[in-house]
């Protein structure tokens, strides 16, 4: 039986590098889709240009952003917010949402992944092999995607908004995890939480609301705490603070921020990178 690729929850605080050590995973050898949906194709273009190289042919990007129509609707919500009761404004729909849908462009693009870089069509994710891997950068972005598709520019969102937009992206995060054989690496923001059951500060994945992040990690082989001290960057899987997790690192503080080692402790277990 051929194994699955890996599936890596990459989480840590702005700046930590998790959109740069991307590069790693495209040396590794795998044919990585970055599927942007947060500033910062340009770090993992930067990988390669700040060191005077090529982007490698193995690289494809495709980078979704959410359009807005200027400052309209900051102007008309300010305006209802000013005006109306909080009872007038849950009531509030937004009946041309379906027209300005991010959160469906993002399912789309996992149907057939078009590359931006070269305008060529990849398919479905759910059909590829273990020698693709999907990367999405990042959580946040989804959350906002999925968010803006349920409530479009509602100024005030009920308890089942949340309950809509973060059940959309369970099922999204749940099928990529269990329903494809190619690699899957999610990159995630952070931010502390009381921990309810041991009391103290933890640190937790940022997503949407209180009742989806604790479900998110579970999903995942390994999960990484990316972190900067100083000039030097590195990840870890031991931080006392976080929830994380690994099948194919060691646990330890201090490890280099490199998908390359993931890739070779997977395939020493029988991984093979099986073509599409």
């Amino acid at each position: 039986m051929s194994l699955a690729g890996v599936n890596v929850l990459l989480e840590g605080p702005t700046g930590t590098g998790k959109t740069h050590s991307i590069g790693t995973l495209v040396d590794a050898g795998v044919e990585v889709f970055f599927l942007g949906l947060e500033s910062g194709i340009e770090s993992l273009i930067g990988y390669y240009t700040d060191r005077g190289k090529p982007v490698p042919d193995n690289l494809h990007w495709h980078v979704l952003n959410l359009q807005g129509d200027g400052f309209g609707p900051l102007l008309q919500a300010a305006d209802d917010i000013g005006s109306k009761t909080q009872d007038s404004l849950y009531k509030i729909q937004d009946f041309t949402r379906a027209q300005h849908n991010p959160y469906a462009k993002v399912i789309k693009t996992l149907i057939n992944f078009e590359d931006q870089r070269t305008g060529k069509a990849f398919g479905a994710v759910t059909n590829w092999g273990t020698d693709r891997a999907l990367v999405i950068d990042g959580l946040t972005g989804l959350g906002n995607f999925a968010m803006t598709m349920v409530v479009g520019k509602k100024p005030l969102r009920s308890q089942t908004d949340w309950g809509l937009a973060q059940g959309q992206i369970e099922n999204a995060l749940r099928l990529l995890c269990d329903g494809c054989a190619c690699h899957f690496i999610l990159i995630a923001h952070v931010e502390r939480e009381v921990d309810v059951v041991f009391g103290g500060a933890k640190i937790t994945v940022s997503s949407l609301g209180k009742a989806l992040p604790p479900k998110i990690p579970p999903m995942f082989s390994d999960v990484i705490l990316a972190s900067r001290e100083g000039t030097k960057w590195s990840w870890s899987t031991a931080n006392a603070m976080c929830d994380l997790k690994t099948r194919n690192l060691a646990v330890a503080d201090g490890l280099p921020p490199s998908f390359g080692p993931i890739i070779e402790r997977w395939k020493s277990r029988g991984g093979q990178l099986t073509p599409t």
